[in-house]
This record gives C-alpha cells, structure tokens and sequence, in this order.
C-alpha cells in the first residue's frame, strides 16, 4: 500500500508538470506566436490558451509601442561639419509571426536599422538645415524606417532627433552669428523708427506753416509741462509773436488818451 501511494503521488505531480507547461496566460498587449514541430501555427491570445507538451512552442510578442534611444552617432553633414546626433524612436508590432519569422531579435534589428538610417539622412543634409528644418528631417526618418521596417511587422509612428553636440569652435561661430544678426535688426528697427518721427516732424511742421497760432498754443502748453516741474529757476524766451496782440492793445490806449 505504501508503494501504490507514492507511485499516486509520482502520477499526480507528473500531471501538473504536464497541465503548467501546457496552459499559457496571454495579457491583453501580448500574443504568442506557436510553433508546432517547427512550423507556424499563427498568434494566438489574448487570454489563456493550451499546448500540446513537448510538441507546441510559444514565443510571447508585446503589441505595445516601444521606445527606443537611438545611441548618439559621428554625422559628417553635407557642408562638411562635425556632429554628434541622437534620436528617439517611437514603433510597435502589428503582425507578431512576421516579428518572429522575418527578422531575426526585431529589436535590435530596428535600432541598427535606425542608427544607419540616422547618419545616411543626416549626412545628406546641411547644418542649417538641420537646425531649422527638425521636422522636416524628422518625417523624412520616419518614412525612410518605417517602410524597411514593415516587412517585419513593425509599425514606426514616428521618429524625433533629440539632441545635435556642435563642436566649441562652431558653437562661437553660432553665437557670433546670432550677435550680428540682432545687432543688424536693432540698428534696422532704430533707422525705422527716426524715418517714422521725421516724417510726424515733416507733416507737424506743415500744420504749424499753415496755422501759426498753432505755434503759440504749443509754446504755452511747454510753459504748462514746464512749470508743473519743481525747479526753482526757470528761464525761457518768450516769442514777439505771442506778445504782439499785447503790443498792439497797449498802443492803441496810448492814442486814446492823447
């Protein structure tokens, strides 16, 4: 009786060795690629699914977008300059027997795929381009991955170059560069603004030519602003022409009393 239950207890365990490697548990993000005596069976998932033991192989795929750091490349860029580039790549799987069957670690597949990619599109173009054209080179990537990627089963969305190392001496160019370019548009802007006043001064100057009393009412609002200042000694000319209606009036008495 001893031996029958041990001989049970061997029977059993074998049982649930046999039962754990032949169900798989497949999240919602996951499909398992089965192999059946070394030929494709499809992507099964998600939920849970049985193998058949010793028979059946499963390769477990993630549906999820991947990102993945382009490590920083050596770009000669079209003009001849130096860089240093890194980028960020954004893809994820949407045919998981074509990740598994066509390419062989899709990962490190797409981050070479990726780095070659990099230095050829950059090395195209020049560094002005570069700089101010990021989006435009950014698709120009992602289109370039995406369409040598695809026969893999691998989607790219989309593809950002994240920093660009100028060398020092390039760096002061820039900068001397960019100084000169605000200098030029300060002195353009101050040029603007003097031909603006001269042309007010110009039309100020016509009003006051047709209308001289014009003059005068502007000469008493400067004594106005003038006084509302406290100082204590102010000395101003007076024009003859303000004080002539004055002259005039004062003559004109004179000739009465005699």
């Amino acid at each position: 009786m001893p031996g029958l239950s041990t001989y049970g207890s061997v029977i059993i365990i074998f049982i649930v060795i046999v039962l754990a490697s032949a169900i798989r548990i497949l999240r919602e993000y996951e499909r398992g690629v089965v192999f059946r005596l070394g030929r494709l069976i499809g992507a099964k998932g998600p939920g849970m699914m049985l193998l058949i033991p010793i028979v059946d192989r499963m390769v477990r795929v993630s549906l999820r977008t991947v990102v993945m750091d382009v490590p920083p490349q050596d770009v000669i860029t079209k003009d001849n300059v130096s860089l240093k580039v890194n980028a960020v790549v954004y893809f994820r799987v949407v045919h998981a027997e074509k990740a598994i069957v066509e390419v062989e670690r899709y990962l490190d597949a797409t981050s070479q795929l990726s780095q070659t990619t990099l230095r050829s599109v950059l090395g195209q173009s020049q560094l002005d381009e570069l700089l101010a054209e990021r989006d435009k080179i950014n698709q120009e990537l992602q289109k370039i991955i995406d369409h040598q990627t695809e026969p893999w089963g691998i989607k790219v969305s989309n593809v950002e170059v994240k920093h660009v190392d100028l060398p020092p001496e390039m760096q002061r160019s820039m900068a001397k560069q960019a100084e000169s370019e605000r200098e030029r548009r300060a002195k353009i802007i101050h040029a603007e603004g003097e031909f603006q006043a001269s042309q007010k001064l110009s039309e100020a100057a016509a009003i006051i030519g047709k209308n001289p009393i014009a003059l005068q009412l502007r000469f008493l609002q400067t004594l106005t602003e003038v006084a509302s200042e406290k100082n204590s000694t102010t000395i101003f000319p007076v024009p003859i022409d303000l004080l002539t209606p004055f002259i005039e009036n004062y003559g004109k008495g004179n000739k009465k009393d005699t």
